[in-house]
């Protein structure tokens, strides 16, 4: 009831006669790329995720009084 091997190269003969080698070539390497930037991305989020957290670490102050020049004088 599946995909039998004679059937997957028939569509793979297919494939190549209608696209070519060059292109699909060309195809792969963009899909790798794409593949390759979503990683990277993914892994910049982690990163980022980690530094939000340690952000979180940080005591945050409220100034209640300024001093201007003239309080000095």
């Amino acid at each position: 009831m599946g995909i039998s091997v004679t059937q997957l190269l028939i569509v793979l003969v297919i494939v190549i006669v209608l696209f070519g080698t060059k292109r699909l070539r060309n195809m792969g390497g963009d899909l790798g790329g794409a593949v390759k930037g979503f990683r990277s991305a993914m892994k910049d989020g982690e990163e980022d995720k980690n530094l939000a957290e340690k952000d979180d670490d940080i005591i945050e102050a409220e100034v209640t009084e300024k001093k201007t020049e003239q309080d000095k004088a």
